[in-house]
C-alpha cells in the first residue's frame, strides 16, 4: 500500500477532527466555465473495521438482490442441519485475476484482438504490422508511442531472425513494460521527517479529483498517518461540500472557507494548521475549470508559491488526476498542467470503464511521468497503487 513513498515514524494523534471554517472576504467568481460534480446524498453508515467498505460514486445506491430477499424470508435451518450441510466456501480471487477482470474492456480491444490477429497468421509480414498498428492506436497508445513500439519490434525481429507471429506478442509485452517501468517512471517519494507531506491535487472538473482524494485519505489512514484535507476549490460550493463529506466519512479534519474565497488564502491557513497540528499528510483539492483557461493555471501557480513560502519543499507531490476514458484529451491535459505547475505523479480514474488503457503507456513514455494510482471500480479499494508488472500481466492474462 502506498509504495510510492517511504514511511516515517508516526507522530502522536492530533486532537480535533471537525471541519475548520475561516471567515474571509468573498472574491470575484467565474462560474461560466465550471461544471457541477455530483454529490453523494448521504454519507454511508459506519462500517466495522473488518468489513469491506462500499465507498461508491454519488449516483450509486445499494440494492438488495432478489435472491437475498428470498433467503431472508425462509425459516432458519436447525443447528443439526446447518452442521450436517456446511456452506461451500468461495475460492478467493487472486489480485492479478481481479485486476484483469477490471481491465476487461481494454483486454477485449487490445490483447484479445491481437490474439485473434496472430491466430490466423503463419508469418510476420507487412500486412500483419498494418493490422497491428490499427489495434494499438485503437487502444489509445497514440501515434507516437505506436510507431516507436512497432519500429522497435521490427528491429528485434530482423536482428533475431524471427518469423513466428506469436513471438511478436511477447515483444510488444516487453516493450510496453519498458515504457511503463522505465527509470524515470519509478520516482519514489519520501515523507519529510518533521514536516507534513503536502500533496497538491490538480485536474479538470469531472475527472474524480475529490473522490480520489477521499480514497487516498483512506489509504494513508490505513498506513497509520494523520491526514488534513484542504478545500482550495472555492469557486463551487459543491466542491467544498463534497470534500467535507469525505472528511466526515474518513473522520479527518477539513480546512475550508466559504465559496468565492481566495484559494491561496485557504492554503495559507491550512499550512499553519498542518504545522501546528503536526499532521503527517496534507491533501489539497484545487479548482478544475477548463484546462485551457490561463487564469486557472495562474491561480494554481500562486497556490504552489504560497505552499512553498509557508513550508519549504511543499508541495512534495503535484498529483494530476486524469479520466482514462478521455483518451488523448487526457494527454493534452497532462501536458498543460505539467507545463504550469510541474506534475510529479498521475492518478488514472475510470480505467475499468474504457477500452483505451493504452493511455498508461502513452503518459509514461511521452511525459516521463509516473502513474501513482489507477481507479478500476467504485469501491475504496478499487483505487490501487500502480504496479507496472502487475498491470502488464493483468492486461495480457487470458482467462
Amino acid at each position: 500500500m502506498l509504495g510510492w513513498f517511504r514511511k516515517k515514524k508516526k507522530k502522536d494523534p492530533v486532537e480535533g477532527d471537525a471541519p475548520v471554517e475561516f471567515e474571509t472576504p468573498v472574491g470575484d467568481t467565474d462560474e461560466s466555465d465550471r461544471t457541477e460534480e455530483e454529490l453523494p446524498a448521504h454519507p454511508p453508515e459506519p462500517v466495522a473495521p473488518d468489513t469491506p467498505e462500499m465507498l461508491t460514486s454519488p449516483e450509486a445506491s445499494p440494492e438488495i438482490p432478489p435472491e437475498a430477499q428470498e433467503e431472508a424470508a425462509e425459516p432458519e435451518e436447525s443447528q443439526a442441519e446447518q452442521a450436517s450441510e456446511p456452506e461451500p466456501q468461495e475460492k478467493p480471487v487472486s489480485v492479478l485475476k481481479r485486476l484483469s477482470q477490471r481491465l476487461s474492456r481494454t483486454r477485449e480491444s487490445f490483447t484479445i484482438r491481437m490474439d485473434e490477429l496472430f491466430l490466423g497468421k503463419k508469418e510476420i509480414d507487412g500486412e500483419l504490422f498494418d493490422e497491428l498498428e490499427e489495434i494499438l492506436i485503437t487502444a489509445d497508445l497514440g501515434i507516437g508511442t505506436t510507431q516507436d513500439l512497432l519500429e522497435q519490434a521490427r528491429k528485434r525481429i530482423q536482428r533475431d531472425n524471427l518469423s513466428d507471429p506469436q513471438t511478436l506478442k511477447e515483444i510488444i509485452k516487453e516493450q510496453l513494460k519498458g515504457y511503463i517501468s522505465g527509470d524515470g517512471n519509478q520516482k519514489e517519494l519520501s515523507l519529510p521527517e518533521d514536516e507534513p507531506f503536502v500533496v497538491m491535487v490538480v485536474g479538470v472538473n469531472g475527472v474524480g479529483k475529490t473522490t480520489t482524494i477521499g480514497k487516498i485519505t483512506r489509504k494513508f489512514l490505513r498506513a497509520d498517518r494523520s491526514v488534513l484535507l484542504v478545500a482550495a476549490d472555492t469557486f463551487r460550493a459543491a466542491a467544498i461540500s463534497q470534500l467535507k463529506i469525505w472528511g466526515e466519512r474518513n473522520d479527518v479534519r477539513v480546512v475550508a472557507q466559504q465559496e468565492g474565497a481566495d484559494p491561496s488564502a485557504v492554503v495559507y491557513d491550512a499550512m499553519s494548521v498542518a504545522r501546528s497540528g503536526h499532521y503527517d499528510v496534507v491533501l489539497v483539492d484545487t479548482a478544475g475549470r477548463l484546462h485551457t483557461k490561463v487564469n486557472l493555471m495562474e491561480e494554481l501557480k500562486k497556490i504552489k508559491r504560497v505552499m512553498h513560502k509557508q513550508l519549504e519543499g511543499a508541495p512534495h507531490e503535484v498529483l494530476l488526476v486524469i479520466d482514462a476514458t478521455t483518451g488523448q484529451n487526457g494527454i493534452s491535459q497532462a501536458k498543460l498542467f505539467n507545463d504550469a505547475v510541474g506534475v510529479t505523479g498521475v492518478a488514472l480514474t475510470k480505467l475499468d470503464g474504457t477500452a483505451k488503457g493504452g493511455i498508461v503507456a502513452t503518459i509514461t513514455r511521452e511525459l516521463n511521468l509516473p502513474i501513482r494510482f489507477i481507479g478500476v471500480g467504485e469501491q475504496v479499494d478499487d483505487l490501487r497503487d500502480f504496479d507496472a508488472d502487475e498491470f502488464i500481466e493483468a492486461l495480457f492474462t487470458t482467462d
